[in-house]
Parts: C-alpha cells; structure tokens; sequence
C-alpha cells in the first residue's frame, strides 16, 4: 500500500510534529511496507484458527480469599528501624 507525502504530513501535524523533507520520504517508506506487510497478513486463511485473547493459557492466579488473624503489633513492629509509641517513624513528606 503506497501512502503519500500529504498523508504524513498530516498524521505529524495532527501529533504536532515537525518533519523535515528528508525524513517524510523516509517516513513514507517505512510506513508503507509497514503497511504491505498487514495486507500480507490479512491474506492468511485462518478460518480453522480459534480467536485468542492471550497467547498462553492462563488461568487466575489469585488465592481464595480466607479470614486469618491479623499479625500482632510487636511482630509487625520487630524490624521497624525506627518506632514510637506502637507505630513506624517515618520521615516527613511534604
């Protein structure tokens, strides 16, 4: 598929980019076999090909949720490099 000069000219004024001459022919070129390369794609039968969401077959990974009992100050606290009172020092953010 051939794309023109004007059409990249348009697409970098619509992104608000400034494109020299020698970089639009540049532009023009790659896009277009960019471009060639799709229609080439689209050729392909894939008729007894399953649609995929995802390349590999995951399932989720995420833990049933189950009430446990929380963890108690003083083990939370243990490695605290700093604390106060029952809870962490930490610096002050502003």
């Amino acid at each position: 598929m051939k794309i023109t000069k004007d059409e990249i000219l348009h697409v970098a004024q619509l992104a608000r980019l400034e494109i020299d001459e020698a970089s639009v022919e540049k532009f023009a070129v790659q896009i277009g076999s960019i471009l060639d390369y799709v229609d080439q794609l689209r050729q392909v039968d894939t008729s007894g090909v399953k649609p995929t969401s995802h390349a590999l077959a995951l399932t989720n990974a995420f833990r049933d949720d189950a009430e446990t009992k929380h963890l108690e100050r003083e083990s939370s606290l243990a490695n605290a490099p700093e604390q106060e009172d029952g809870s962490f020092v930490v610096p002050k953010v502003i």
